[in-house]
């Protein structure tokens, strides 16, 4: 346990962080998981706009440091994808 005024609030800032990086981390897979749902519909008008609408959900998360920007880019490349084989 923390026993200084210093290593309290550390620790409690860094509660504070890791519930917001931990919501952060929840929307980048809530937003890839829409657009997964609307490729599955096979509609691929529907599809393209809800990747155009999520794809700035998940580039910002990525600029955060949330999660890397290689995955980030990976993610959005094969949605991309499929959403063109449609």
């Amino acid at each position: 346990m923390a026993n200084t005024a210093q290593t309290i609030k550390r620790a409690r800032q860094n509660d504070a962080r890791r519930a917001h990086n931990a919501s952060q981390k929840s929307a980048f897979r809530t937003a890839i998981k829409k657009i997964a749902k609307a490729i599955q519909g096979g509609d691929k008008k529907t599809a393209q706009e809800t990747f155009n609408q999520n794809v700035s959900i998940i580039d910002r998360i990525a600029d955060k440091k949330i999660v890397h920007k290689n995955k980030a880019a990976r993610h959005k490349s094969r949605l991309n994808t499929a959403i063109k084989a449609l």
